[in-house]
């Protein structure tokens, strides 16, 4: 009998347990999807802050050369691992394999317009499937600002959280355009 007093007092019924799970399980999944955009967040910021790092070093080979280094050897600051056109932020730099990341790429669009170019990507793939949030950001050696283009409804989300502006579009400008930013008018 005094058994029977104890349980009854100091534990909880299957019921109550199966309720408290199920509470959890409602906050988590309205938890998690902030959870990974803040995750994407923090990954985009590591983007921006190579891209800023190369536009910097392009400036200053341009001040030096009256022209754009065309590889990521001809940098005086160039990210390791990083050879040719492009390179892997994660996992092989040189394929991307293993790597959970961006590829980033150095560009010309014209003779006078350069820019760095981020892609998000899985294994060195824009198109895996496992990638939740489709985007890339681009950079002109002259501009201050990043352009961020999603390729689906996520990476749409995103820039437009990135750049301040409310509704999802395809793509905008850092500082709070739709569109993308703005090119420079000279070199």
């Amino acid at each position: 009998m005094k058994n029977a007093n104890i349980s009854r007092l100091g534990g909880f019924t299957l019921i109550e347990l199966l309720v408290v799970v199920l509470i959890i399980g409602i906050l988590a999944a309205m938890a998690l999807p902030q959870y990974f955009k803040a995750v994407e967040r923090s990954r985009m910021t590591e983007a921006v802050t190579i891209m800023d790092s190369i536009v910097k070093s392009q400036r200053r080979k341009y001040m030096q050369t009256n022209d754009y280094a065309r590889l990521f050897e001809g940098l005086d600051v160039a990210p390791k691992g990083a050879t040719g056109r492009s390179y892997f932020t994660k996992g092989d730099p040189q394929t991307g394999a293993g790597g959970n990341g961006f590829e980033i790429g150095l560009a010309k669009s014209d003779f006078t317009i350069s820019q760095v170019l981020a892609q998000r990507v899985v294994d060195g793939n824009y198109r895996h499937p496992s990638l939740q949030y489709r985007y890339s950001l681009s950079r002109y050696y002259q501009g201050d600002n990043v352009t961020c283009t999603g390729g689906n409804l996520a990476g749409m989300e995103l820039c437009a959280d990135f750049c301040g502006i409310d509704t999802p579009v395809r793509e905008c400008c850092d500082d709070g355009t739709s569109g993308g930013c703005p090119r420079p008018t000279d070199n």
